[in-house]
């Protein structure tokens, strides 16, 4: 039976790992099962794979689109990064009209894109570790690389096809959540000059 599509923006390998290094650290590591993402759409159909492609490739025959990490966010069970970028929504929107038919109503509801570093922990860890993170943080730039589209395999997502921002052409995704990494080093999320010695923890 096929799977539905998952749509997700990529990162470029600096933020990813520092990103990644973060939900490593703080996402319970008995339910973490991805690496660190952001989710552009939840579930489309597997019959809309080929024309899901080439409108990906289209557009990001485009520039990358300029994006920030601009404040941490409360998920109630966690913790999450909002991301804010204009023209990022505006690929979203655009990309939402050409399957509005067949979006479901999370998809349809509108987007906050934000990534996950915490989630599925109890209230009370959840509000400890926003508390935490919130006495240096520093909205900072996020570079986005490209799009993806994945099967959603009941947990882990199956790579369908990638591309890269500025050229349309084929990308590399992220490789799967190795288990037995599941004890990084504790990352910061000050300034942006940490980036580089956090990417280690990927």
């Amino acid at each position: 039976m096929s799977a539905p599509i998952i749509v997700s923006a990529l990162f470029a390998d600096e933020d990813f790992h520092y990103l990644d290094g973060l939900r490593r650290t703080h996402f319970p590591p008995e339910r973490n099962r991805l690496r660190a993402h952001l989710t552009m759409f939840h579930h489309l159909p597997p019959t809309v794979v080929d024309e899901l492609k080439s409108r990906l490739k289209a557009e990001t025959r485009s520039p990358p689109p300029p994006a920030r990490l601009e404040l941490l966010m409360s998920l109630g069970y966690g913790v999450a990064l909002k991301v804010s970028s204009t023209e990022l929504e505006d690929v979203r929107a655009r990309l939402a009209d050409s399957f509005a038919a067949l979006l479901i109503p999370q998809d349809k509801a509108g987007w906050r894109p934000h990534v996950t570093i915490q989630n599925k922990a109890s209230p009370a860890a959840a509000k400890a570790l926003l508390a935490k993170l919130q006495t240096d943080f520093t909205p900072r730039p996020l570079s986005i690389a490209g799009l993806a589209a994945w099967y959603y395999r009941d947990g882990p997502w199956e790579p369908i096809a990638a591309y890269r921002f500025g050229s349309g052409h084929p990308m590399k995704t992220p490789p799967p959540l190795d288990m037995r990494l599941t004890s990084p080093p504790a990352l910061s999320i000050g300034p942006l000059s940490q980036l580089g010695r956090s990417s280690s923890a990927g």
